[in-house]
């Protein structure tokens, strides 16, 4: 009974606990949990329930509890694994993304597990095998930066991701993309400027939300400069140079053919031009070609292609380095904050456009 009057209510220790300066062992007393659930915590680690991840937090708080400097130093030392996930029919964008997402781990210290999802259903498996095998976090560049299945595994595992080139992100992502509709409004105002009223249109995949983004930026161009929108002029696309081929042979069969071609991505773009040469068109003399990106592609394709340039390689390495960021604050015991970066993009001109 006395030792029952002397013990001090569970408040006053954890007062005492934090003025005398807590452990660990004494979060994990305060939180009802062991001392790995702790440590999991503390480094950000996805295999934790909600709702334990809340209780630790909150004994944190209680306590005061800080790691010392040389044990934060170390958590953000220790090895970090990123895992980018790639399905991108262009093989140049995804060259330029690659570049860069190497080049920045290899300054920040970073394993980069660089793994394929081609097949959807195929692509919940691959995720949940990089979690299981305690991935830190996540790059989802295009088309993945708009996948629902991956979004979801994601968030259910609490696993740290950044999107790219997504054009309308998860609210639970962070981000780093360019403005497609601004972006896309510029190139067609600078077909309308030098002469072009009949610009046809191939459009992107209809799963990536920057597809419509780049639509809309097309559409609101027509609009601000007094010219009507004609569906027959917008043509479906996949970002693939196979859909190029297709979309192009279609408007070129309207009659009357557009005057300019506007394709959503450089590999459309480039099969425009090869259609177009084909038929006997001179590029830009008959018909002139631009695209988006300014992905390797846009300077092997002869003429070379005018194009919006999105700095590709660029934003990888803002996306590495926002997660390795989220990581290590997740490490240190502190809330990483969901960014979303928009980086400039660039009208590029080169040989492929002309006057109407």
């Amino acid at each position: 009974m006395a030792e029952d009057i002397d013990q001090p209510p569970a408040r006053t220790r954890s007062s005492r606990r934090a003025r005398a300066g807590a452990t660990i062992a004494d979060v994990a007393r305060e939180a009802g949990v062991s001392l790995m659930t702790v440590s999991r915590v503390m480094n950000g680690k996805a295999n934790v329930r909600e709702e334990t991840r809340e209780r630790v937090q909150n004994a944190i708080a209680a306590l005061n509890y800080s790691p010392s400097a040389a044990a934060r130093n170390l958590a953000a030392a220790s090895e970090i694994r990123i895992g980018l996930l790639y399905s991108n029919p262009s093989a140049g964008y995804l060259n330029e993304f690659l570049v860069g997402s190497l080049e920045q781990a290899a300054r920040t210290n970073v394993q980069l597990v660089v793994q394929l999802c081609e097949r959807p259903q195929e692509r919940a498996a691959i995720v949940r095998r990089l979690i299981d095998s305690g991935i830190d976090g996540l790059i989802l560049p295009p088309p993945l930066c708009d996948a629902q299945d991956i979004h979801r595994l994601v968030q259910q595992h609490a696993v740290p991701a950044v999107a790219v080139a997504s054009g309308q992100p998860a609210s639970f992502l962070s981000s780093v993309n360019v403005d497609d509709r601004a972006a896309a409004e510029a190139m067609t105002r600078h077909l309308m400027d030098l002469g072009h009223r009949r610009i046809g249109f191939i459009a992107g995949n209809p799963d990536q939300t920057a597809s419509s983004l780049r639509l809309q930026g097309y559409r609101d161009a027509l609009e601000a400069g007094g010219l009507d929108f004609e569906p027959d002029l917008v043509v479906p696309g996949l970002f693939t140079y196979r859909s190029g081929l297709e979309a192009t042979q279609r408007l070129l069969a309207l009659a009357p053919a557009p005057t300019a071609i506007f394709a959503s991505n450089d590999d459309m773009a480039a099969a425009a031009v090869s259609v177009a040469h084909r038929m006997g068109l001179d590029v830009p003399g008959d018909v002139a070609v631009v695209g988006f990106d300014d992905a390797p592609q846009a300077t092997t394709t002869w003429p070379e292609l005018t194009t919006i340039r999105q700095p590709i390689a660029d934003m990888s390495r803002a996306a590495v380095q926002q997660l390795v960021d989220d990581i290590r604050a997740a490490r240190e015991g502190r809330r990483p904050a969901l960014r979303h970066l928009q980086m400039a993009f660039e009208l590029i001109r080169r040989e492929s456009d002309a006057a109407a």
